[in-house]
């Protein structure tokens, strides 16, 4: 492969979903996956095949479904994980196996209670395994940034040795300087003596806010020519290193960096409102490239001098990232077929007729309610829609709410349970209070409230409102999200969403790369 491409390896699906409350459905992460791929992402990592069966057919729902970009499943180091990987990936256009174990003495000791022996005789062992089943092996170092770089070099050395093509080393606690994280990886590379055999990655999660930093310099010092992201940095704790960022430093910076990338970057602001408006997980207005502030001039100094000449303030151009698209798409005279069209467009494939009518009756009904609708309000209907399905538990009916100065708010709400109709009624703080208060004086389910946000999906008080609401129940977070232009009928919704959630049962086994 050449040198001067960079390949863009998007972890969202997976890494990313480890966010509290960020996992996503079967259909949600196609909705995702197949947004990845019009983005022209080299490496989709679709999951973790062995942690659960609902992962494992999300990993093979998305091998079949995508043509243009490799898809990848992670596994540990034991034959069980990888031969279920290789299962799940058997009709992936482009499969990768992603071996990785823990490297440093920490973990070694504390986590995996193994010699660094034996480590490196796993690591060894399982490589050559994967190898037999998949031709696109890449192998991780967890926590490699904080193991003994000799004892590192050999497990590289041997990972490569039995087949591997890619070596990441994971900055897996956020720990890395850029200076020094660039000199580790240059590092390795000149004493592994097989090092030019396989191509090298970063992956750098954001504790001290320098994720992309860490990133870039790998690439630039270290030589790495992978680096490891997430569509709006989403990851556990402070996430990861975010995808729109790199893609749109490496390309602005071409001057410096000297590297291509093959994303379509037109698409970024489409993913990055997708995977927000998916797991609730709203994007801060002064986020680099795809806040709503990233191309916003509020001096006067400063917007006199972008009239005049847009470089003088602007390193990028706004459409170049996808803001241009972001106009007025269709009102209430827009017909089936224009919705449809659409759809395709943003990247939402409905599997049925009945889905598309489903789909555009709701359309219909918010545009008699909305005058102008974006392309934001499709997807949160859409999203809606998946959400609140006659498969789920709990389902949104009406609701009726009186709220008036000096009397106690009261609200009525009527939603499915389990198919069928109930009713219930409460008085709270606040009409949304008292929403929610009602559904859960029925439900009873004793969850704890962790979160509540407010979002408005575009830019106006006609706008709908996003709702995210965070549940904890019995050691379980979950996230539910809502849209409505009405903000307490979204604040229900968004309960309701994070009830079903919590009732899905899927266990996971938690990874870190």
């Amino acid at each position: 492969m050449s040198t001067d491409k960079l390949i863009i390896f998007d972890t969202t699906l997976r890494d990313g979903e480890q966010s509290p409350g960020a996992s996503m459905t079967r259909d949600e992460k196609l909705r995702i996956a197949r947004q990845l791929e019009r983005l022209k992402v080299d490496v989709i990592e679709a999951g973790f095949a062995a942690s659960s069966n609902g992962d494992f057919e999300c990993v093979q729902a998305i091998a079949r479904a995508i043509k243009d970009s490799t898809v990848c499943s992670l596994a540990r180091t034991n034959d069980r994980d990888i031969t279920r990987a290789a299962e799940a990936l058997k009709d992936a256009g482009r499969a990768r196996i992603h071996l990785f174990i823990a490297t440093s003495p920490l973990h070694m000791e504390k986590k995996l209670r193994m010699t660094p022996e034996q480590v490196l005789e796993q690591s060894r062992l399982s490589t050559r395994f994967a190898r037999n089943l998949a031709e696109d092996i890449e192998f991780s170092a967890e926590d490699g940034y904080r193991s003994d770089p000799d004892f590192l070099c050999r497990v590289v050395e041997a990972a490569i040795e039995e087949g591997a093509t890619t070596i990441n080393i994971p900055d897996t606690v956020g720990y890395a300087i850029p200076e020094l994280y660039g000199s580790f990886i240059k590092n390795l590379r000149e004493r592994v003596p097989n090092s030019d055999k396989a191509v090298w990655s970063v992956h750098c999660h954001n504790d001290l806010g320098m994720a992309v930093a860490n990133s870039l310099a790998g690439v630039k010092i270290g030589g790495a020519r992978q680096v490891e992201c997430t569509i709006n940095g989403l990851g556990e704790r402070a996430g990861n290193c975010s995808l729109e960022e790199v893609v749109m430093a490496v390309k602005t910076r071409r001057d410096y960096f000297g590297l291509e990338v093959g994303i379509d970057a037109k698409h970024l602001l489409a993913a990055s409102r997708m995977v927000s408006q998916t797991t609730g997980f709203v994007v801060q207005p002064n986020k680099a490239v795809v806040g709503a502030n990233a191309f916003a001039h509020a001096s006067g100094i400063h917007q006199d001098g972008v009239l005049k000449a847009r470089d003088t303030y602007e390193i990028m151009r706004a459409e170049d990232v996808g803001w241009s698209t972001n106009k007025i798409v269709l009102g209430k005279l827009s017909g089936r077929n224009a919705f449809k069209q659409r759809l395709q467009e943003l990247g939402v494939e409905l599997e049925s007729e009945g889905e598309i009518n489903a789909a555009f009756a709701r359309f219909k009904e918010l545009a008699d309610r909305k005058s102008e609708i974006f392309d934001e309000d499709i997807l949160a209907l859409v999203s809606d829609e998946s959400m609140h399905g006659d498969k789920e538990q709990f389902g949104f009916v009406s609701l009726a709410q009186h709220s008036e100065t000096g009397e106690r708010p009261q609200a009525s709400i009527v939603f499915t349970m389990n198919g069928k109709e109930v009713r219930s009624s409460s008085e709270g703080n606040g009409p949304v209070d008292a929403s929610l208060k009602a559904i859960e004086a029925h439900v009873q389910s004793g969850a704890e409230m962790v979160l509540y946000s407010v979002n408005a999906i575009s830019g106006s008080t006609e706008s709908q409102g996003e709702v995210t609401v965070r549940l904890q129940n019995a050691g379980r977070v979950v996230n539910g999200v809502g849209a409505d232009p009405d903000i307490v009928v979204a604040s229900a919704k968004a309960y309701l969403s994070a009830l079903n959630k919590l009732q899905s049962k899927a266990e996971r086994v938690a990874a870190q790369g």
